[in-house]
């Protein structure tokens, strides 16, 4: 019997809000270039080229940071036959099954749509979960592969990454002297001097922009890992399972060294449980990938109770 989850309006909501609200930001961002005389033809080829590398590639730039490997069912076969009986009981294609060599116990989803999905997996976690809680994570990655919510992270990611270079490149080059001729001039001094005012103009923008990109990725962040708890405790039936899990990852977590934590921290985003050593307080939370373990507990607790009705 399948247990297919169907879609989560809540993180659908959110999806489609936080992307407006980005797209909205971004248009005046561009409007802004544009007004500033920076050209057109230049804006949108840095936005095409980045936007298909972001949604094509970015699945393989994450794996090739982490240094992971496409492992085989001979390679790996408990982990294959938990994988495969997940998506078989979700009825989505088999996704490709990745290890990453890293004491780090954490896992995580990537890839563009089901049938372009990769399921990553640390030694680390392996090695320290039972059998059942491993299934209570993997089926916490399915559920982000079924909800899509990868790529969409992904596409408002782009949107942060752009601005965020442009805040790199403009106070680098400003440190050299180089915000004269961005809009194809550059004769005389009182050209250079509007120029340079005009590139301090773009900077503060984009600082601007990427800080609400922040906000709202980090916020969406936050619920779909909520929805993805949820939908491992609709998989499995046993939300206790993922809150065992959670809790062994969280009590390890803090006992690593913190060489290899930053080793998969440019993946913290996408994996089930961010790999530095959290804070306390609710503006930690504000600003972190994932919500406090206290209230992922106590979301899977309810869902314990009402599964047990």
């Amino acid at each position: 019997m399948q247990r297919k989850l169907g879609s989560d309006r809540g993180l659908t909501f959110r999806m489609a809000l936080t992307l407006f609200l980005l797209a909205v930001v971004y248009l005046i961002f561009i409007g802004v270039l544009l007004l500033l005389r920076v050209q057109a033809v230049t804006i949108g080829l840095v936005v095409v080229v980045m936007l298909v590398a972001q949604y094509y590639f970015s699945d393989r730039m994450v794996l090739s940071a982490l240094h992971a490997q496409m492992v085989t069912p001979q390679q790996y076969p408990q982990l294959f036959d938990i994988v495969g009986r997940l998506a078989q009981l979700t009825g989505i294609p088999m996704p490709k099954v990745a290890v990453i060599h890293s004491q780090v116990p954490n896992a995580l989803a990537t890839g563009r749509n089901p049938k372009n999905s990769v399921i990553a997996v640390t030694t680390g976690i392996l090695s320290q979960l039972e059998p059942k809680e491993l299934e209570a994570v993997l089926a916490h990655e399915l559920s982000h592969v079924i909800h899509r919510d990868v790529k969409v992270m992904a596409m408002a990611g782009f949107f942060a990454t752009v601005a965020s270079l442009i805040v790199q490149s403009g106070l680098w080059f400003g440190m050299f002297g180089g915000f004269g001729g961005y809009g194809g001039g550059g004769y005389g001094r009182g050209r250079s001097s509007d120029e340079g005012e005009g590139m301090i103009v773009i900077i503060l923008v984009a600082a601007v922009v990427w800080a609400i990109s922040f906000v709202l990725i980090r916020a969406l962040s936050r619920y779909r890992e909520y929805a993805a708890d949820r939908g491992s405790a609709i998989i499995t039936q046993e939300p206790s399972q993922l809150a065992s899990a959670l809790q062994k990852i969280s009590g390890t977590m803090s006992r690593i060294p913190d060489r290899d934590l930053r080793s998969v921290q440019s993946a913290n985003a996408l994996m089930i449980f961010p790999a530095v050593k959290i804070g306390k307080g609710s503006l930690a939370e504000i600003f972190s990938t994932h919500p406090s373990l206290e209230h992922r507990l106590a979301k899977l607790q309810e869902l314990e109770l009402r599964l047990s009705r």
